[in-house]
């Protein structure tokens, strides 16, 4: 495996809550970003889902790699082509609680282009309402997590 697509290191932590463990969960997503002749800077691939602008990433499916995750995932919710992975980024970590049972999400990040012209079909099935190309300021200003401000800053075309 190239280097740079090796699977970051990372901690997983797990705390004991009062109401039990925190399951862990692996996902990976991409920053999928594009020139064009118009622009100086990137333009940074979102989505909106249930209200919120995303970015594109999903969980880990078994006998799948991390970085085929995050290409697999991203054509998945926009309903594209797999983009080419550029880039690793770094990784997220938050908490969350569904079905009465509480998760630890790491997410692993990758700088990503397609490689011929796209059209976006939204994920509707996952809440995804809209696919749209912001400049990397309005994409920061735009996300609904912080997490996702986080990997933004440190994302590199």
């Amino acid at each position: 495996m190239p280097k740079n697509l090796r699977r970051p290191k990372t901690l997983t932590l797990q705390i004991r809550m009062s109401d039990g463990q925190i399951e862990p969960l692996t996902a990976a997503g991409g920053i999928v970003f594009r020139y064009t002749p118009e622009q100086s800077e990137p333009l940074i691939l979102m989505i909106f889902r249930n209200g919120v602008w995303d970015l594109p990433k999903g969980k880990l499916e078994p006998n799948e790699t991390i970085p085929m995750c995050a290409a697999r995932e991203i054509a998945e919710e926009v309903g594209s082509s797999l983009p080419s992975i550029v880039r690793e980024i770094g990784t997220t970590y938050h908490e969350y609680e569904q079905g009465g049972t509480r998760y630890g999400k790491t997410t692993y990040w990758y700088s990503m282009i397609f490689t011929k012209p796209e059209s976006f079909k939204p994920q509707k099935e996952e809440g995804i309402e809209k696919v749209e190309w912001f400049t990397l300021q309005k994409a920061m200003e735009r996300a609904g997590f912080e997490n996702l401000k986080e990997i933004l800053r440190k994302f590199e075309p």
